[in-house]
């Protein structure tokens, strides 16, 4: 009764409901859109779920401006020539070289002979993903947040220092992704910006459900609440999962097979009617049934169907193909062994093609990595290999920079404000000693990046500010 209710609520005239395709089956509704009630002269949150705030909120002080440097603001134009004026967390102008409008006061840095570009994104993390040697936390249930916490600020400096100034958390533990969320949001900690889904949802069995269910936690039916993931049975369950996520703050949902038609229907109808992207982690008929309940993108290289490939070009469904993390998987124990959810031919010659045929086909891909266990040790590297990639499968170097930065953006549903360097955009930027557009190895020399405006690496080393003294209260 409560899901027939909720689904004759949402038929009202701002949503598109669901219709007849084309192309064969339903297609779900779009994410709500609120512009009627929330229109674009409200300021928001600088992440997917878009809450007004103050005009100010989590901005720094002052201005800076870089001089000097060539500019390659991922739109796909040529690098220029400019110079880079911020205030606040905003870029206001982009000039031509010599002219000098900008604060008097503002901080002005030399970037002669550099690159200045926006920040690097990776669309698929794990920041608190355990280490090899903790393995055994999958089975034992002993999570620790504080651990996790831990393990997601190395990995956020790690990420920092390769360039990248966004990270979409595609599963972490517990609570632990929204607390660096808002640590990071804040300045409090130094790293990039975080988008996060909270738990994975998947079915009993499903994939990452090994991991739980635990004995440590016989009274909680859908397992440890500090796991990475959630188990979900049946579309009400499915329904209840992502409202959880929702009222912790995630920003996206991330969905994995194996599930049911009216499983996926259900989830992606309620992450689209509270306002949220769906991704999911899917492969053969189970991508069939995610593009037909309406997802937003499918993560991974896994087995499709032509069909199935089309339909995402279609209907707009972009891919994070994640080819490094397949290749560190084939060449570190030979192949991906031992789980359910991965019950097909898998290597590097087939990942490779699927991400052909997703090019060919003219879907929308982004840039993720999904090092999970040491994989962040690979950094920088593995962001180079996977642009590299990129241009295997029919990208030029640019628009390989380009999925990295502006068409990530997109993926992120961030585009208004995060993924090239424009006037009014937020103040997410990297210097690099080189010119990645014409040789990738230089994002081996990122120098300094800023995030949201705040300095957070200098001379390739995390930067923050010292202590300023608060004097102590006057005896009255």
């Amino acid at each position: 009764m409560i899901t027939w209710l909720r689904r004759l609520l949402c038929v009202v005239p701002l949503i598109a409901t669901t219709v007849a395709a084309q192309d064969g089956g339903p297609q779900a509704r779009p994410i709500y859109n609120r512009d009627q009630w929330l229109p674009h002269s409200v300021p928001t949150s600088d992440d997917g779920l878009r809450i007004p705030v103050p005009a100010d909120f989590n901005a720094p002080k002052g201005s800076f401006v870089l001089v000097g440097g060539r500019l390659f603001d991922g739109t796909g134009a040529p690098a220029r020539p400019a110079t880079i004026v911020v205030q606040g967390k905003s870029i206001t102008a982009i000039l031509n070289p010599g002219e000098r409008n900008w604060p008097a006061d503002a901080v002005v840095y030399d970037v002669t002979g550099k690159t200045v570009m926006p920040g690097l994104i990776d669309l698929h993390t794990h920041l608190t993903y355990v280490d090899a040697a903790d393995m055994t936390i999958y089975t034992n249930g002993n999570t620790s947040g504080a651990e996790s916490v831990m393990r997601g600020l190395r990995r956020m400096a790690i990420h920092l220092q390769a360039g990248v100034t966004s990270v979409r958390d595609v599963a972490s533990h517990g609570d632990s992704p929204f607390i660096l969320k808002r640590l990071q949001a804040s300045g409090e900690i130094q790293g990039p910006r975080i988008f996060t889904a909270g738990q994975l949802i998947t079915g009993t069995g499903g994939h990452g459900a090994l991991h739980a269910v635990t004995a440590a936690y016989p009274e909680v039916p859908n397992g440890n609440p500090n796991s990475m993931v959630r188990v979900a049975s049946g579309p009400d369950q499915w329904r209840e999962a992502v409202r959880i996520q929702f009222a912790k703050g995630a920003d996206l949902i991330k969905l994995a097979s194996e599930y049911s038609q009216d499983e996926v229907n259900a989830a992606v109808d309620e992450a689209h009617s509270l306002g949220l992207p769906v991704t999911v982690d899917a492969e053969t008929q189970y991508i069939d049934m995610a593009i037909k309940a309406g997802v937003d993108s499918v993560e991974h290289p896994l087995p499709r169907s032509d069909k199935a490939i089309a339909l995402m070009a279609k209907r707009g469904i972009a891919s994070v193909p994640t080819l490094v993390t397949y290749r560190i998987i084939q060449r570190n124990s030979g192949g991906y062994f031992g789980s359910t959810s991965r019950r097909f031919e898998l290597n590097e010659d087939t990942i490779v093609e699927m991400a052909r045929k997703l090019r060919r086909a003219g879907v929308k891909m982004g840039i993720g990595l999904d090092l999970i266990v040491n994989g962040p040790d690979y950094m920088p590297g593995a962001y180079i290999d996977e642009l590299e990639s990129f241009t295997q499968v029919g990208f030029t170097r640019t628009e390989a920079l380009v999925a990295a930065t502006r068409t990530s953006a997109e993926i992120l549903h961030m585009a208004d404000r995060l993924g090239t360097i424009e006037t009014g955009k937020l103040a997410d930027i990297i210097v690099i000693e080189g010119n990645p557009d014409e040789d990738f190895s230089a994002l081996r020399k990122v120098r300094t990046a800023f995030v949201n405006g705040r300095l957070m690496l200098q001379e390739g080393r995390l930067y923050k500010p010292a202590h300023e003294e608060v004097p102590l209260p006057v005896r009255k």
